[in-house]
């Protein structure tokens, strides 16, 4: 009988490496099954809209390839965006000349204007002025102004657009709406909404 046992004993410590191989296999199967996934990197993490730069009482000048200069805007702080390249300004003035030296200004509360300057969104008391000019062999071109809480301005396409009631003044006429179009390249002014206007006579000579 106690060599009966003893065999059944030789066989099995014959298996016993094989067992412990399987056994050993499985675990490290049951570990890679549960092990936490990687954490994503940091370039697919989106961008807190968070400032990365400040600016205090600052002014922004752009040139032309021939040193004139183009557009300017102005604020007493500025706070730079980088996850939309945009700039946030307080107590904002701009000013803009065209290559044929018209002369368009603009001021608000707040305004926020992308990485060029060359679109620029105002708040808050908004005024956008057109200098008076003169074209040779044209018709000279008096003020004009836009007034409003919103103006959309794009200094270097001579546009301004409001979707919120403007006031428009143009020498002594005197115009309301709802909203507002304007190329000053077309000539081309769309008033909506309650359009309201008051046009003074022209003087004679």
């Amino acid at each position: 009988m106690i060599q009966a046992w003893r065999r059944v004993g030789d066989r099995l410590s014959l298996y016993l490496p094989v067992l412990l191989m399987g056994l050993l296999a499985l675990g490290t199967w049951w570990l890679v099954r549960n092990a936490p996934q990687p954490v994503a990197s940091g370039t697919e993490k989106a961008v807190a809209h968070e400032p990365d730069y400040f600016m205090k009482d600052f002014s922004i000048k752009s040139f032309d390839a021939t040193g004139r200069l183009k557009s300017q805007i102005e604020g007493s702080m500025g706070r730079h965006y980088p996850d939309t390249d945009t700039l946030e300004i307080d107590n904002v003035r701009m000013f803009a000349v065209s290559p044929e030296g018209r002369i368009t200004r603009g001021s608000a509360k707040r305004a926020l204007s992308n990485a060029d300057g060359s679109e620029v969104q105002m708040f808050g008391n908004a005024v956008v002025t057109r200098e008076p000019f003169v074209t040779a062999g044209k018709q000279p071109q008096p003020q004009l102004q836009f007034q409003g809480e919103f103006l959309h301005a794009w200094p270097n396409e001579e546009r301004v657009s409001s979707n919120q009631p403007v006031v428009l003044t143009r020498d002594k006429d005197r115009f309301t709406a709802d909203s507002m179009q304007y190329s000053n390249l077309d000539l081309v002014m769309k008033l909506q909404g309650r359009v309201r206007g008051t046009l003074q006579p022209s003087r004679t000579k």
